[in-house]
């Protein structure tokens, strides 16, 4: 009797992993409504901001103008971050709440293809739909501005770079949300502390900074994901500063690594969590 042979490892390996996220992802209702206000909101304000900015005012010097035109495009960045926030929390909570990440591990026992492959998913789609909100918001207020007298050189690396460093920041940030979320495998929880992470903390350590003028305060306050991660979307005279400054003074490389360190840190302690207790 000829033996017959069971394929193995099928749905395994990690593109099978991908794939399989890629179809949850698209069809979660919050994925479509939290990408959706991202677009919208990305076009709207480059749009609102480039009809109105300089209306009826003096031409505007390349270097103004560059500078300017990364303003008016990542102007809804703070807003967008937020909600990328959100969604990167209840990619992962929500099949806690529907108990789905039971057959979700069951499909990886050792979880870790898992949970990387949902966290690729993620990051590849926010950017994506980042960046091409992003940029069809320069292409509608580069003219825009122009009628305005404001006319800036697109092919310069110092505006391109900011720009494509807004979307890396909303995906850094999502991915940091993403492990918050793994760790408490609550949605209010996670949402909870992503948002008082981005919105609250930094309120409370600039008033302690202000109040009691600690360096080492106004440091910690520059390792926060925001303040790091601004420095991603920042043109590059603006991030330089007036002068010289005292204590820690990131760049946009700077930035971006402390956030991307604090994202691998999180997910680091997540995924060793997610391993180590039963669901």
């Amino acid at each position: 009797m000829t033996a017959v042979s069971t394929p193995t490892g099928t749905g395994l390996s990690f593109p099978h992993l991908v794939r399989s996220e890629w179809i949850k992802l698209r069809s979660i209702r919050s994925t479509v409504w939290c990408y959706g206000i991202l677009v919208l909101l990305t076009i709207a304000m480059a749009v609102l901001l480039g009809a109105l900015v300089n209306r009826g005012g003096p031409a505007v010097p390349t270097e103004a103008a560059n500078a300017q035109l990364v303003s008016i495009n990542t102007a809804g960045v703070s807003i967008t971050a937020l909600v990328v926030g959100v969604l990167g929390v209840l990619i992962i909570t929500g099949e806690y709440g529907t108990g789905q990440i039971r057959s979700t591990f069951t499909a990886d026992p050792r979880r870790t293809g898992v949970v990387l492959a949902k966290a690729f998913v993620l990051a590849v789609t926010t950017f994506v739909v980042s960046a091409v909100a992003t940029w069809i918001g320069v292409a509608i207020s580069t003219p825009l501005q122009a009628a305005n007298a404001v006319r800036p050189d697109l092919a310069d690396p110092a505006v391109i770079m900011p720009i494509l460093g807004s979307s890396v920041y909303v995906t850094l940030l999502a991915l940091l949300a993403y492990g918050i979320g793994l760790l408490v495998k609550s949605s209010a929880g996670g949402i909870a502390i992503t948002l008082g992470i981005l919105l609250v903390l930094p309120v409370i350590l600039s008033v302690f900074a202000g109040l009691t003028n600690a360096q080492w305060v106004m440091d910690l306050l520059a390792l926060l994901p925001d303040q790091a991660g601004s420095h991603l979307f920042a043109y590059g005279t603006a991030a330089a500063g007036p002068g010289p400054q005292a204590g820690l003074v990131l760049n946009g490389w700077g930035g971006f690594a402390v956030l991307a360190g604090e994202v691998l840190v999180v997910g680091g302690a997540a995924l060793a969590a997610a391993r180590a207790r039963d669901v």
